[in-house]
């Protein structure tokens, strides 16, 4: 029996290959806002219709449209950009977003409240820039990452480049993105800024005319960090570095936060390692998983249509199988490796070369100016006089990378004159903490997140200073609803929105990010919150051993509370 395709499918098979009718809603006078199903189709180009939802009811009440406005995010593969790319995304801030840029948990950078006659020209803006932002969101690959800091030796270097290639080389192919926002051209990656050729070709060879059934992310970690939680990517690449140099990649595939409130058939999942693979043979291994599952994932009920469904459904061994059946040749065994921690490195680190890079910690990845902290001058500043590079994490901070020596001083007078030296004081929770944007843009969330964390902080640390662990480093996620784009369900301690002021308590995951939580306590508020963490802090500090992370210490403990788990916690399960 054939099963209905998904509205969305329907949306992208009439598409033309993602041009819909974008142009004609961005010409539309009228109205702040596009068809609902060329919003859909906006995901692909890099952008979401929004709106302020802090005043949809007032606008309703004066008989208003909602207070429409775009969110634009940037394509920029292991979350690497130069000081004059920076410069102009800050230009981009201040003259067509809210005034604000923020930082994500892929690497990469978002605009907020671009209204729709100025979206065109911040798309131009980000091309001329060198930049892009297709496939940025979207049934595709989305931005590569890659583990921060990769100029500690050449074989980090040759993994980030590894990043970079599966980003340009995955991405789609259709004209669309260049004839609606670039007037016909194309970005030429070997082109000086502004020179362009036209596209000749109308084809997606790698997608097809729908893409894929749902998003796919692809990480790449280098042991011993796993800053980018590579578990939780759809495909999951564990850089296997032996004597200084790059041997392969294991793979793991099926990673995915996702899940739907309510609906015990969704769930996070960690992703599976299946083997190893040589540098010579990453890209066809990277693309074949990709082409199985455009084959295999679910067109009909996009709940499921991620590649942790399609493995689940499918069976992971029969995957495996297909892969290299179209592959040609059998994955190696997985090898060896370590993970430490899934954080950051905060302050200076000095690179094999004798450069040294400098990790800030940014609240929520939110550049602004705001009061003392003035963040977002304080890096334009920075870009200023850098002759560097900076790459932001996939825990929203910025590193200052490739400074010399000699250029140190002046580096840290500028971040201590705008207040982007709280690494040097912070408490371990503050530093470890990641946020999603949450209300009030965001349309699913359903509490706050990234401006709830500023209150919740300083109670817990509070907490955590009675008993002694205001230095200890514990992985704190907030996300305003279950889709888990803050990655909560790698959390020590996660809060998942439920509704306002209520969240799903989570506890229990590692701090390297090969374990998901649990449910402690369902739908509570900050108070519950408090009231059942205080306990467990205290045992923690009387009885933890050493190193022992908070997390290790519940579950080692039998401290967590048993409720029904419908994640799927799988990275341990390697097929050789």
């Amino acid at each position: 029996m054939t099963t209905a395709l998904s509205d969305f499918e329907r949306i992208k098979a009439g598409s033309n290959y993602l041009r819909g009718t974008i142009a004609e809603g961005l010409a539309d006078p009228v109205t702040g806002a596009i068809s609902d199903d060329d919003n859909k189709l906006l995901k692909f180009h890099g952008s979401y219709l929004q709106d302020d939802r802090d005043l949809r009811e007032e606008r309703r009440q004066q008989k208003l449209e909602p207070a429409y406005a775009f969110m634009l995010r940037a394509r920029l593969p292991g979350g690497v950009v130069t000081p004059a790319q920076w410069l102009v995304f800050d230009q981009i801030a201040r003259d067509y977003a809210n005034g604000t840029l923020r930082i994500t948990t892929r690497q990469t950078f978002q605009w907020h409240g671009i209204i729709k006659r100025k979206l065109k020209p911040t798309i131009a803006a980000i091309h001329h820039a060198l930049a892009s932002t297709i496939a940025a969101c979207g049934d595709v690959v989305r931005n590569v990452v890659s583990t921060s800091n990769p100029m500690e030796s050449e074989a980090h270097a040759e993994a980030y480049a590894w990043a970079v290639r599966l980003s340009d080389d995955l991405a789609p192919q259709t004209r669309a993105y260049h004839e609606i926002w670039l007037d016909g051209v194309r970005l030429d990656d070997k082109a000086l800024a502004g020179e362009s050729k036209p596209l000749v070709t109308e084809q997606e060879p790698l997608y097809g005319a729908t893409y894929l059934p749902r998003k796919f992310k692809i990480g790449l970690a280098i042991p011993p960090l796993n800053d980018v939680d590579v578990f939780a990517q759809d495909l999951g690449l564990i850089a296997i570095i032996e004597a200084g140099t790059l041997r392969g990649f294991n793979v793991a595939i099926g990673g995915g936060m996702g899940a739907t409130q309510g609906d015990a058939s969704t769930y996070p999942r960690l992703a599976s390692v299946i083997g190893f693979v040589t540098p010579q043979r990453l890209f066809a291994v990277a693309e074949t998983v990709v082409r199985v599952q455009r084959d295999w994932g679910n067109r009909s009920e996009r709940k499921h249509a991620r590649l942790k469904y399609t493995l689940d459904h499918r069976g992971l061994e029969a995957f495996k199988e297909e892969l290299e059946s179209r592959l040609g040749f059998e994955l190696e065994p997985a090898r060896a490796y370590h993970f430490e921690h899934n954080g950051d490195r905060f302050g200076w680190v000095e690179g094999h070369d004798g450069c040294w890079h400098l990790t800030l910690h940014i609240e929520s990845g939110r550049l602004a100016d705001v009061g003392a902290h003035r963040w977002l001058t304080g890096l334009r500043e920075l870009a200023q006089v850098h002759t560097g590079d900076f790459r932001m994490t996939c825990n929203q901070n910025v590193i200052v990378a490739n400074v010399a020596a000699a250029d140190r001083e002046r580096i840290d007078s500028i971040v201590q004159e705008h207040g982007l030296d709280g690494y040097l004081k912070q408490s371990g929770i503050r530093r470890h903490a990641v946020a999603c944007v949450a209300l009030p843009t965001c349309g699913l969330a359903m509490a706050e997140s990234e401006r709830y964390l500023p209150g919740l902080l300083p109670k817990l640390e509070q907490l955590l200073d009675r008993h002694g662990l205001a230095d200890a480093p514990i992985l704190l996620r907030l996300s305003g609803c279950p889709n888990g784009c803050s990655r909560p369900y790698l959390g020590e301690i996660a809060l998942v929105g439920r509704g306002p002021g209520r969240y799903d308590l989570r506890l229990g995951a590692d701090f390297s990010g090969q374990r998901l939580n649990t449910i402690y306590r369902e739908n509570v508020d900050e108070a519950a919150i408090l009231a059942a963490l205080d306990p467990l802090f205290e045992r923690y500090a009387a009885e933890r051993g050493p190193g022992e992370g908070f997390g290790d210490f519940l579950l080692g403990n039998d401290l967590l509370r048993t409720e029904p788990n419908h994640s799927r916690q799988i990275p341990v399960q390697v097929l050789a």
